[in-house]
């Protein structure tokens, strides 16, 4: 279909009620291909930034953990296979991966990063996704500005729009979408990035809905891998085919544009089910407000599920408190949301990323020492001899409407009981940073960049990037941030 072809359909369908008026597909095209720089608020470039600063910093973290590690052995990508990548990159051809000196096709570049943004689950979430926001797309778009000229206010463009399909596309099927087993971050994912990689390409409103389409032949990821490498993945494989998906449709390539959402062996029917889906809510709240705004962006202060947060905020309010001997604790009981509960219910984690869903643990751990690092999810730590002496004692269960409002799935009671009898309670509502209206200070910000970026860049290089995203707005070339990577790495 021609663009001629199309302002036909779309003028028709305004008073015949035509297939391209009740494409889902359609409408987030044309607002995705529409969105200018100017439509946006500065408190949406601002959260933008922030966005783009955290996943930057946790994929740096993340680039050396195997899962991100082995796909790149996978694929090939090496140095000496490759070559230096200044060398390389001069070509213009070529992406890199980030905390290395490995380089390979945007395509490439996209997965292994993807996979490492996600790898330390260290990474941005968002109430109304029901996951992470920024990892599916910001690895895609990174890849994609290092072989196509493009600044890095489009690039902020793009993810904002991207951020706004993924989030809108969830409000129309969650929660049920979530709790059905699906991995939202994936399945929802994926669009997200079509549609920011559509935006940065200057794909016009047919392509942008093409490439939707593709994506949701590549919408995939199920709860049951969670505490696998599995997961991270699912985002790499997300960023990729999102990528994908938008240089296919450049391309000319055709999927079901007009009805892949709403077929009856679409993507509503198969997902979720008749029923358990609302259209309509992705329309009326299209920027109403922007999702990147409210509720925003989670920024996580601990490198483990987002599930498990709540509750780990109330053991370090504990620790902070009362400091327990671990000898003298007798019980220790933990209440969160039971959708929350249902994959962090894990009282005998047998590996590092196991380690990271079970909330058994973190709060062992947060109770300990009072805080949960990048560095705890060795065996060494959740396997302890200390650890494993608490971990029997520890029991986790869903909290009730008496308990917390039912609206509220994000709140944790954490209760410590002491062999004399003594009972520590406290809870909190949700975790700090969980939304824009509770976020992380500037501070506290620029201390989880640096400390995630230290592990692969030098101290100059560091604070280089740091500078570069504070500034990009400015920056002219979207890809150059990758030079500084390059030439600042230990």
């Amino acid at each position: 279909m021609n663009q001629t072809t199309l302002a036909s359909e779309l003028n028709a369908g305004k008073s015949d009620g035509s297939n391209v008026e009740r494409s889902l597909a359609y409408f987030f095209a044309d607002h995705v291909a529409r969105l200018r720089f100017e439509d946006l608020s500065l408190e949406a470039l601002t959260w933008a930034r922030m966005g783009i600063l955290d996943t930057v910093g946790v994929t740096l973290a993340g680039s050396h953990e195997p899962c991100a590690v082995l796909i790149s052995k996978a694929l090939g990508l090496s140095a000496a296979a490759h070559g230096d990548l200044q060398a390389s990159a001069r070509a213009n051809a070529v992406a890199s991966v980030w905390g290395h000196h490995w380089v390979g096709s945007a395509l490439d570049a996209a997965y292994v990063n993807g996979t490492a943004a996600h790898a330390l689950d260290f990474d941005d979430c968002n109430n109304t996704m029901g996951g992470h926001p920024s990892a599916p797309i910001l690895p895609a778009l990174f890849a994609l500005a290092k072989v196509h000229a493009v600044s890095a206010k489009d690039l902020m463009v793009a993810y904002i729009a991207g951020f706004e399909v993924e989030t809108k596309l969830a409000m129309t099927v969650n929660f049920h979408h979530y709790t059905k087993g699906w991995h939202p971050t994936a399945t929802l994912g994926v669009f997200g990035a079509a549609a920011a990689c559509s935006k940065l390409l200057g794909l016009d409103v047919e392509q942008t809905a093409v490439a939707l389409a593709l994506a949701a032949s590549s919408a995939a990821g199920i709860k049951a891998n969670f505490g696998t490498m599995a997961k991270p993945m699912h985002v790499g494989r997300c960023a990729r085919e999102g990528l994908m998906a938008a240089m296919l449709a450049k391309e000319g390539y055709s999927a079901n544009a007009l009805s892949v959402f709403e077929h009856g062996q679409g993507f509503f029917e198969v997902f979720n089910g008749a029923g358990f889906y609302a259209p309509e809510k992705a329309r009326t709240h299209w920027a109403r407000p922007w999702d990147i705004v409210e509720p925003g962006i989670a920024i996580k202060q601990y490198p483990c599920c987002g599930s498990t947060h709540p509750a780990v905020d109330c053991a370090i309010e504990l620790f902070q408190e009362h400091r327990f001997p671990a000898q003298d604790i007798e019980r220790i009981q933990i209440w969160i949301h039971a959708r929350r509960l249902t994959h962090t219910n894990r009282p005998h984690p047998q590996s590092e990323l196991d380690a990271k869903f079970s909330v058994q643990y973190v709060v062992v751990r947060a109770l300990l020492e009072g805080r949960v690092g990048i560095g705890h999810f060795e065996p060494k730590d959740f396997q302890s001899n200390e650890v494993l002496a608490l971990l029997p004692k520890v029991q986790a269960q869903a909290y009730d409407d008496t308990m917390f409002e039912a609206s509220n799935h994000f709140a944790a009671r954490v209760s410590v009981t002491m062999k004399g009898g003594k009972v520590f309670t406290t809870e909190v509502l949700q975790p700090h940073g969980r939304t824009s209206k509770n976020p992380l200070t500037t501070e506290q910000l620029k201390a989880k960049f640096d400390l995630c970026a230290q592990k692969v860049l030098t101290p100059k290089g560091v604070e280089l990037a740091y500078q570069w995203i504070e500034s990009m707005l400015t920056q002219s070339d979207a890809g150059s941030l990758e030079k500084i990577f390059a030439a600042h790495l230990k």
